[in-house]
């Protein structure tokens, strides 16, 4: 018996605010990591949720490529990929020629908490937690008779049995458990904790200045960027331009109005 899902109402990765999970049902984790965007090779050592903040993917650069990672595991039968980094829509990729896959999304900043379930590279259903009445896909009423069945909607799919919540959480672990029953979705609670599992570079891989940015720092006395996921951290690229750029701090504070190409050696 695995820890299911429920468990996940409230917990973040080490991002400290979003959880991003892909599952998988028909393909192991490698093909999932490819589906997912991962260069073949990208991948580096297992590491642990709180391991992964050192490599400092940064979503949302000002200069340089975004980047994203995903930690990847399998339990229950299913294969899952964690994801670090910007929102990145990989349903209909991972799901393609047969496979089932499940996509939950939290993001603290953005409410409510979505849930979808695919299949041939389409969504079928699915739903925000606590807004059961709305759901998405092709056969949106898939799992209305769950939802009756657990309590949380009227047969009509659209009234709810307790219109009133008065507590968010377990009203939003009674909409994962029907996820959780009806496919036997299961995520270890170790993958959060000390479980480290290994780590492909799904985005921004490989960095097209990485190995400048490598010889600088390793000339200058500075942690090297994994040499498998070949991903610079926001906080190296950050130091490696204030270094090399005469114009940095002008660049840093003025403010633009079309992106700004540099070189160190203009």
């Amino acid at each position: 018996m695995g820890d299911g899902i429920q468990w996940l109402v409230g917990a973040t990765s080490s991002s400290g605010w979003m959880l991003d999970v892909y599952f998988a049902r028909g393909i192991g984790v490698e093909e999932l990591a490819l589906r997912m965007g991962a260069p073949r090779g990208a991948r580096a050592e297992p590491m642990t949720d709180a391991e992964v903040a050192d490599l400092d993917v940064d979503a949302y650069p000002e200069r340089g490529p975004g980047s994203a990672v995903i930690r990847v595991g399998e339990d229950a039968g299913w294969a899952f990929a964690i994801t670090y980094g910007p929102y990145l829509d990989r349903l209909g990729e991972v799901s393609r020629d047969g496979v089932e896959a499940v996509h939950y999304h939290y993001n603290s900043e953005h409410p409510p908490t979505i849930v979808l379930y695919a299949r041939d590279g389409r969504t079928v259903c699915g739903f925000g937690l606590c807004e059961e009445g709305n759901r998405y896909g092709h056969d949106p009423g898939l799992l209305l008779p769950d939802l009756v069945a657990a309590g949380i909607l009227h047969p009509d799919g659209e009234t709810y049995r307790a219109p009133g919540i008065d507590d968010f959480d377990a009203r939003k672990r009674l909409g994962l458990a029907v996820f959780e029953d009806r496919f036997g979705l299961s995520l270890p609670r170790s993958a959060l904790a000390e479980g480290p599992l290994p780590v492909y570079a799904i985005m921004g891989s490989p960095a097209p200045d990485f190995d400048e940015i490598s010889a600088w720092a390793e000339a200058n006395d500075k942690p090297l960027p994994d040499p498998h996921l070949r991903l610079i951290p926001a906080g190296l690229r950050s130091d490696y331009e204030r270094a090399t750029d005469p114009q940095w701090w002008e660049r840093r504070t003025r403010p633009l109005t079309a992106p700004v190409e540099w070189s160190p050696h203009a």
